[in-house]
């Protein structure tokens, strides 16, 4: 088996980041287990800097650059949590970002980027906007390009959420990742290929958002079109990079409704008194909806985030 990254470049990446991110913990619920009839170890990344796992990759991307990359900066095109991650790293290591995003993003998400330092350059809500845009701060400033996921820099440190995981809990059986464009599932697919070869991983995606699960069982990528879910973080496509690697080392995908994913985030709310977003609720529907799969087993879950609208919820 060929793997892009090897083992010795994730250990090189954890020490390099470690100092800069949290190394979250892992929970576990007495309640939850007898309802999964399953041992569970829920991977916190929702108490993580910046509220997810993405600062991981983000901190990976900007530290693997030049001093001389470094001083003219970073670039991304984001309205979701790497938007707010790249900004974070950047600046806590004294380096300039420019974030793109559109126009119709939600004015907190735009005013959080720029609180933690970076500059945010709006335009238009489509794809080609986001890359001309990008593009243009990289021909002005020489800035560096950062994607949100499909790069393997930021693909192995999001790896070092699984590598932490593993190291921590043994003999897992399975580790769920919630699948968007495929970085944090990439990452946690090297991560137990290297560190814990015996545990399969398995992706959750929202039924409304399902291109991973079709891309999976049609043996290439099927972008993705209407996304109706929600589960925000995991609307976008998967990425050239992260799509070999899903099919090589994935061993399935899940899907679940909307339904279960609102009740999944609700029941862990409930029961650990930690704030989860939905995109972190679709591992723990995944797990309640195949008993017949998970039932006896050690399973490890990554919680991707905890960054919630609250103004959905209250008025």
């Amino acid at each position: 088996m060929f793997l892009p990254v090897s083992k010795a470049q994730l250990s090189q990446t954890q020490q390099l980041i470690s100092p800069h991110i949290h190394k979250t913990p892992v929970v576990t619920s007495r309640m939850l287990n007898q309802l999964a009839q399953a041992d569970l170890f829920f991977k916190c990344e929702c108490l993580q800097r910046c509220g997810a796992f993405k600062i991981r990759g983000a901190t990976s991307a900007v530290l693997s650059l030049s001093l001389d990359e470094q001083a003219k900066g970073v670039v991304t095109h984001s309205s979701g949590n790497f938007a707010q991650a790249l900004a974070c790293a950047s600046t806590a290591l004294n380096i300039k970002s420019w974030i793109v995003m559109p126009k119709n993003a939600p004015s907190a998400k735009k005013m959080a980027t720029q609180g933690y330092g970076g500059e945010v350059v709006e335009c238009e809500p489509n794809l080609k906007s986001r890359e001309t845009t990008a593009l243009s701060i990289v021909e002005r400033y020489g800035a560096t390009f950062v994607h949100p996921y499909n790069q393997y820099t930021v693909i192995r440190g999001q790896a070092t959420s699984a590598m932490e995981l593993v190291a921590e809990v043994s003999k897992l059986d399975y580790v769920l990742a919630p699948v968007g464009g495929g970085g944090l599932i990439s990452g946690t697919a090297l991560a137990c290929a290297h560190f814990s070869p015996d545990t399969k991983v398995i992706g959750a995606e929202p039924l409304g958002a399902d291109d991973a699960f079709k891309s999976f069982h049609a043996g290439a990528i099927v972008p993705q079109t209407n996304p109706q879910t929600i589960a925000d973080g995991l609307r976008t496509s998967l990425g050239d990079l992260t799509y070999p690697l899903i099919k090589e080392l994935v061993s399935d995908i899940i899907t679940v409704t909307e339904q279960e994913i609102v009740e999944a985030m609700k029941l862990f709310w409930s029961r650990t008194k930690i704030i989860i977003e939905p995109s972190s609720a679709v591992t723990l529907a995944a797990v309640l909806k195949h008993p017949d799969v998970f039932a006896g087993k050690r399973v490890g879950l990554i919680l991707s985030g905890g960054n919630v609208d609250l103004e959905k919820f209250f008025i």
